[in-house]
């Protein structure tokens, strides 16, 4: 109810005139009513008609000037919304003056209505006490006024959010949560309370006139009070609780929240805070996702916690290095694009299987792919998962069949973290066991099972994973001063890997002992 009658006012030529004029004249009814029933008006004598017009007449002319005003208020403060366009700026902030605007010229208004009345009475009636009288028009007076402010303040409400959509981030002093309790506390309580201490005070006046003259400003009062306490509990309360469940929202990790800015004081300036934490939210997670497709989740965490230093630190990881069979073949043999589609299905696949197992896939180099587990997420146990990893993607790109792919894996420490420049970092992993990783998947292409794994990386594994696996023979690496025991897993049947030879070199029978006599063989000299 309260709503419509709002937008009624907003949207009528003549709104704004019958909301101020209302109110207006409702604090003076209140005057009236008050002085009957103090008695006042019954010492204006026999001529009591001709003392109440020569009164009357300035108000008369108040309300005249009043209307008149506020219609010319109506067409300069809406005259955008009539015409169904936005405010210009200087219209916004019109608009916002609009309530301490009209309450400073009903403030004047009455104040020398207030000097006039008085003095006329007083000339009329000099039985009535001048002290009395001044006061009960000067209370009266600023009742009224502070409805006026508090009725326009809301009757501007709705136009607010066009209003921050033209100024942006604004507020105006007159309509803060502090002016707005201090207006409804004295309409409320304070001129009700000053107003009731002058009638009783009242020396001439009889004591049933008091009496039931208090007990008219007392429930003049508490309905006022009710009223104005209502509007105000509405206008903080409302807001809140809108900010609370946008809150909740984002707690939940609902980024698609946008408060509607509903006022220009201190509760607008949240709403519309919390607006730009929400913007501010999504292009934080647009970056984190776009950053992480690049750099994985983990890095793009890291990095946008530790801003731009250049860090790390020496780890033991496990290092698992994958290399496509044949690709020069491969890319010349077929179209780029089905080359292409070929080569990110098979990457989907390492990033699955490194991701689900704690592995990071810190970097594609062509069709190669490095995935590290152990940094920059420690583990307590980094060589399990990545042999799991190694089996998975070995048995997922089997059974696609696109494909043929060597797997290498390898154990020690490393430096883990940031090189490059101010302008320009990478998350890297350096050290021996990322080379012995790429030596291993160069070797692994010639092996039925396509993985390889060093000694180190079986002896940092779980017992129930080490039992799924199998010395195959011991090589020397290229670039390695020493030879490396190399196993290979028990689970894939060679036969299942295009190209592969039926039988292993090495034994398939884990029970049979680890250190028996084994081919040294030197790698042969190719490329990763």
């Amino acid at each position: 109810m309260i709503a419509r009658l709002v937008i009624w006012a907003l949207k009528a030529r003549a709104g704004l005139a019958a909301v101020v004029i209302t109110a207006n004249l409702s604090g003076l009814a209140v005057i009236i009513t008050e002085l009957w029933l103090s008695g006042s008006l019954s010492r204006l004598g026999p001529d009591w008609i001709r003392s109440t017009a020569l009164v009357g007449i300035y108000p008369s002319i108040g309300f005249v000037a009043g209307v008149a005003l506020a219609i010319r208020d109506r067409s300069s403060h809406f005259g955008w919304l009539d015409q169904g366009r936005k405010p210009t700026e200087e219209e916004a902030r019109q608009l916002l003056r609009l309530p301490i605007t009209i309450t400073a010229r009903a403030f004047v208004v009455w104040i020398t209505g207030v000097i006039i009345a008085t003095v006329m009475l007083m000339r009329l009636t000099p039985d009535n006490d001048p002290a009395v009288m001044a006061a009960l028009f000067t209370f009266g007076g600023f009742e009224s006024v502070g409805i006026t402010f508090l009725i326009v303040d809301r009757l501007i409400r709705p136009t607010i959010p066009i209003v921050a959509a033209v100024l942006g981030p604004t507020m105006h002093w007159s309509s803060s949560v502090l002016v707005r309790v201090v207006v409804s506390w004295a309409v409320a309580a304070a001129l009700p309370l000053l107003m009731l201490i002058v009638v009783l005070a009242n020396p001439v006046a009889d004591p049933s006139d008091r009496v039931r003259t208090a007990i008219y400003l007392s429930v003049v009062g508490l309905g006022v009070g009710a009223l104005a306490t209502a509007f105000l509990a509405r206008a903080v309360a409302t807001p809140m609780r809108t900010l609370r469940r946008a809150l909740d929202r984002i707690t939940r990790g609902d980024l698609d929240v946008r408060v509607p800015v509903g006022s220009t004081s201190e509760i607008g300036r949240l709403e519309n805070s919390v607006n730009e934490l929400v913007a501010n939210l999504r292009e934080r997670q647009r970056m984190r996702d776009l950053f992480g497709r690049h750099v994985g989740t983990e890095v793009a965490e890291r990095a946008l916690a530790g801003g731009l230093d250049l860090t790390g630190d020496v780890r033991v990881v496990t290092a698992l290095f994958v290399d496509v069979t044949g690709s020069v073949e491969l890319s010349t043999g077929l179209p780029p694009e089905e080359f292409v589609a070929k080569l990110n299905r098979l990457l989907a696949t390492v990033v699955t299987a490194t991701e689900e197992n704690n592995g990071l896939v810190n970097k594609f180099e062509g069709d190669a792919a490095l995935c590290i587990f152990g940094a920059p997420i420690a583990l307590r146990d980094n060589a399990t998962p990545a042999l799991r990893a190694a089996r998975r993607i070995r048995d997922e790109v089997v059974a696609a069949g696109e494909l043929d792919i060597g797997i290498g894996v390898a154990h020690g420490r490393v430096f883990a973290g940031d090189v490059g420049t101010d302008t320009r970092l990478e998350y890297t992993v350096i050290g021996d066991a990322v080379n012995e990783a790429a030596r291993l998947t160069t070797e692994a292409k010639e092996v039925p099972h396509r993985i390889l794994v060093s000694g180190a990386v079986i002896e940092a594994a779980a017992e129930h994973e080490r039992a799924k696996w199998t010395l195959y023979e011991t090589i020397l690496l290229r670039g390695m001063k020493k030879p490396t025991a190399c196993w290979t897993d028990l689970d894939q049947p060679a036969a299942a890997v295009p190209g592969a030879d039926m039988e292993p070199s090495g034994t398939a029978d884990p029970s049979i002992e680890r250190s028996a006599v084994v081919e040294v063989r030197t790698a042969a000299t190719e490329t990763d």
